[in-house]
């Protein structure tokens, strides 16, 4: 089988389908406030003037989907080396993509997707917010195909012919080596042991929402003595423990719920020297790392995973901007030590080691406390005592506060490290979750460091590290031995020559 890539492509036959669903989508956000008006007032409509009005926005939706699909072509510019894309109706653009400067290719199928057996393409680099190029609709085969020719190393590497791409000679060229699955009981043992706080907090404010519309709704009413009721019902002692079991089997359930739809069958494969991940139950993805691309990688565990032996990777290559830098992470779950190591392996040549250790000064914690407990206890004490004497009967709660601040602030001090060899630099920071960040002394792209005139005395400041992947800031370490390595961090990235974008 060839494809003829450079020459212009359209999309897969049923591609019409998914341009009818995106564009019947966008316009029912756009219209969302007036589809709502109507489907309150439905009883009062003319239900014959009401369905020939749906017949007639579902022709016009139909109209504009078939001219996107039919205006919507790719290519291949083999001369130029450039990706193009064209699309539009009346305000028809071109996008070109220069293969050197692409970043990532993903292969995704979200539900819809997987019912009429066809893939997206989404084409990133690192200049842009929003993915350059996308391609809803198209068969796996030619996806692979694809995928491969845009994210060739050597352009002359590729199989070309007077424009003529030949797909099983790329398949062989690209032919995966069986690396590491994520079991499924790996990542049962993720979705019991991650994401309690975010969890806990989505729980508690969806809690807290049905209990005051509950009691607005029965306020408006004339059932009064239900809403005393609900208060006394919540207010009891004895009705903390069954929502504590409840809140907590909740946390369970829906992190597990979610950490397998997102990860069920997680294959790591290597291909060409890169990694390439597939994972996805209802909605499938498919991703490519390259180990020159990969700028900051973060390792996390906490206490029951290193017990199970289980622990959460975050690669992120380069992003465009800070808004982009938490959905920029490519995680892997539930992977051991071993399975770690050769990743790691795998994307540096060598298992990063913990070198020097630069530890805070205990200056930061006293000014975590003072800003973290002290002026919020204050406020309360002083809120209280000068203008709402009842809130002392909430004394147990704020003792509760400090204490639990207290220790995560404590345990996050002294986590806090900073550790430096030749070649790498590893932040490690966090109370329960653990995190170590690794990034390449290469990769760095600048250095910004600081010292406040009380600190001088001190010999303390704080350094933060640049890179196109994000930032890595240790504040009050020793300053003299900051500024040596910043010195020798410099120098390294004037006479490096590493292709890191």
């Amino acid at each position: 089988m060839e494809e003829q890539f450079g020459q212009p492509q359209r999309q897969s036959s049923v591609g019409i389908l998914i341009m009818f669903i995106n564009t019947l989508q966008k316009w029912l956000r756009a219209l969302g406030p007036v589809v709502l008006i109507y489907f309150i007032r439905f009883k009062d409509l003319d239900k014959v003037y009401l369905i020939l009005g749906v017949l007639v926005f579902l022709v016009l939706i139909a109209g504009i989907a078939s001219l996107k699909y039919k205006n919507f072509t790719f290519y291949l510019d083999i001369d130029n080396k450039e990706f193009v894309i064209q699309e539009g109706i009346l305000n028809k653009t071109k996008t070109i993509i220069q293969l050197d400067k692409i970043q990532q290719v993903n292969i995704n199928q979200s539900f819809i997707q997987r019912l009429i057996n066809v893939y997206e393409i989404n084409v990133d680099t690192a200049g842009s917010a929003e993915k350059e190029g996308q391609i809803k609709a198209i068969t796996h085969l030619l996806a692979l195909a694809l995928k491969a020719r845009l994210l060739e190393k050597e352009n002359n590497e590729v199989v070309e012919n007077e424009g003529i791409f030949n797909v099983e000679t790329i398949q062989e060229k690209t032919a995966e080596e069986s690396f590491i699955k994520i079991s499924f009981l790996s990542l049962l043992k993720v979705g019991i042991t991650s994401n309690y706080v975010k969890t806990f907090s989505l729980i508690l404010a969806f809690f807290i929402t049905i209990y005051e519309n509950t009691k607005n709704i029965l306020s408006e009413s004339d059932f009064e003595v239900q809403n005393q009721n609900i208060d006394s019902f919540f207010e009891q002692s004895t009705f903390i423990i069954p929502i504590v079991l409840v809140m907590l089997c909740l946390i369970l359930i829906i992190n597990l719920i979610r950490v397998i739809f997102k990860y069920f069958d997680y294959k790591i494969v290597k291909q060409n020297g890169s990694l390439l991940l597939s994972f996805g139950l209802l909605s499938t993805k498919s991703t490519i790392i390259k180990s020159d691309k990969v700028q900051l990688v973060t390792i996390t565990s906490n206490y029951f995973q290193k017990k199970m032996n289980i622990l959460e990777l975050k690669i992120k290559q380069a992003t465009s901007g800070e808004k982009q830098e938490k959905k920029a992470f490519i995680e892997i779950p539930g992977c051991n030590k071993e399975e770690k190591d050769a990743i790691l392996a795998l994307l540096y040549n060598t298992i990063p080691e913990k070198g020097l250790a630069l530890k805070p000064n205990y200056r930061k914690l006293v000014f975590s406390i003072f800003l973290s407990i002290v002026l919020p206890f204050s406020g309360y004490m002083a809120f209280a005592y000068y203008i709402e004497p009842q809130f002392f009967q909430y004394f147990i709660g704020a003792v509760c506060y400090v204490l639990f601040v207290g220790t995560i602030l404590v345990f996050g001090f002294r986590n806090n490290r900073l550790f430096i060899t030749n070649d790498f630099i590893i932040k490690q920071s966090g109370a329960w979750d653990i995190d170590n960040t690794i990034v390449e002394t290469g990769k760095i792209q600048a250095i910004t460091t600081s010292q406040l005139f009380w600190h001088k005395r001190a010999n303390i400041g704080s350094v933060t590290i640049h890179t196109a992947g994000g930032n890595l800031s240790f504040q009050l370490g020793n300053f003299s031995t900051i500024k040596d390595y910043v010195n020798l961090w410099l120098y390294k990235i004037e006479v490096s020559n590493s292709n890191w974008m």
